[in-house]
């Protein structure tokens, strides 16, 4: 059985916000699965040219970290789009409902200042590093750093939107399938 997105953007709402939003998530999906299978790709290339022809792409070592960086902040964004950062529900449950209400919107403020942390130092970062680039590829060091102001632009916006209300996880249904297999 294989994992299906949610069919409507932020449940059932049809709005063009929603339509939007539901496009980003898609391309955040794609974008991680992409970055996934080039450092998969790279990392064996890399190993076979090696061990078989003594020779290695210059570029490869270079161009994987950055897959990597960029795979490892999309991740950031998708797992707090999805809620699945680090909670404490067996504490959160034992609590009063308005207790346990006022604690998940300290934790979307939490969460929305982490993301405004990334996105002002985040950009503040890849400016500097702009100004050098990278040994193997040329590429300014900047591409490998701008991932940290977009991940937190995401995160400010799913964090915003939980804290009003509103349901960013596109794969409910995989909770359910856990569950089912546990009992």
């Amino acid at each position: 059985m294989g994992v299906e997105p949610l069919s409507t953007p932020l449940g059932t709402q049809e709005s063009l916000p929603a339509r939007v939003l539901a496009m980003v998530d898609r391309v955040l999906d794609v974008a991680t699965i992409s970055l996934l299978v080039a450092m998969i790709v790279i990392v064996f290339t890399q190993v076979i040219t090696r061990k078989l022809f003594s020779f290695v792409f210059v570029w490869s070592e270079e161009i994987t970290l950055l897959c990597l960086t960029w795979f490892s902040f999309v991740g950031i964004a998708i797992g707090f789009r999805e809620k699945v950062h680090l909670a404490m529900d067996v504490v959160t449950s034992l609590l009063p409902r308005k207790v346990s209400w006022a604690l998940d919107r300290l934790i979307d403020l939490s969460i929305f200042a982490f993301g405004l942390y990334l996105v002002i130092f985040g950009w503040k970062f890849t400016v500097r590093m702009g100004q050098s680039t990278l040994p193997a590829t040329g590429l300014p060091n900047s591409v490998q750093y701008v991932i940290m102001p977009i991940t937190g632009v995401l995160t400010c916006l799913y964090s915003a939107l939980q804290l009003f209300g509103v349901e960013t996880r596109r794969y409910l249904h995989i909770d359910e399938e856990i569950k089912r297999d546990d009992a």
